[in-house]
């Protein structure tokens, strides 16, 4: 009854503020259409425009290096471009557990596998494909929930890809700049549970300005539109200027 009521209480949630994911709660499921559906034919990563095989191992690109987290440079994973805490720590039961998240052995657990387990609504922004891009793994990794700006005094992490993190904060390569913005763009105009500070709203829309839309980026929205039911508003504006600017 517990998970009917609050199913319910997302329905009515989604219907006051906002249209986003409202058909798929999971995770696996949002990868494997991901990796089969919207990414077929583009088997590129968002961070080091690296190609990867549809087993999803990486073809290491020319120059790129780690020393840290080296067995997951060989796979792709998917990354959550607005990391999952970022509005995950908005739900009572990732701060605090849950009643329902007891492991077999009697001791509760919190963060992001207790709201999995029990709100339907996180599922539901989790699985959010528009908010999901392939990335090497050890990028991924490394990345973690690090806040994106520009770290102009910090060298590259990877060698040929250009990808900086230090501090906690992470600067990403100019060619990712513009699908980060919008995706945060997109996930702050979508779900009231997630907001940005006026400093990465500034930054963001600086860079949906900078760095606007190439073809690819509006096919996959169309894709992922066509699978998961939602539009994004984002996008439709950002693909309507590129059609128009397009001879």
């Amino acid at each position: 009854m517990r998970h009917i009521f609050l199913s319910l209480l997302y329905l009515i949630c989604c219907q006051t503020f906002a249209a986003g994911n409202t058909q798929n709660e999971s995770f696996s499921k949002a990868k494997r259409l991901l990796l089969s559906n919207v990414y077929a034919g583009h088997h590129k990563t968002l961070y080091c425009d690296a190609e990867y095989r549809a087993d999803k191992q990486v073809i290491t690109p020319l120059g790129f290096t780690t020393t840290k987290q080296v067995r997951r440079a060989k796979r792709i994973e998917w990354e959550h471009v607005v990391p999952a805490e970022n509005f995950g720590r908005s739900f009572a039961a990732w701060r605090e557990g849950d009643s329902q998240c007891i492991t077999s052995k009697g001791k509760t657990y919190k963060g992001r596998r207790c709201a999995e387990k029990v709100v339907p609504e996180y599922r539901l922004m989790q699985a959010d494909m528009y908010n999901l891009f392939p990335a090497i793994g050890a990028v991924n990794a490394l990345r973690s929930n690090y806040t994106f700006t520009l770290l102009p005094h910090t060298p590259v992490d990877f060698g040929s890809c250009a990808m900086k993190i230090d501090n906690r904060k992470a600067e990403p390569p100019e060619s990712a700049r513009g699908r980060i913005a919008r995706t945060y763009l997109y996930m702050d105009a979508t779900y009231p549970r997630f907001s940005m500070s006026r400093k990465t709203r500034q930054l963001m829309e600086a860079w949906d300005r900078m760095y606007p839309v190439a073809q690819w980026e509006c096919d996959r929205a169309s894709r992922i539109k066509a699978l998961q039911g939602n539009d994004n508003a984002v996008m439709d504006k950002a693909c309507g200027r590129w059609i128009a600017n397009t001879p």
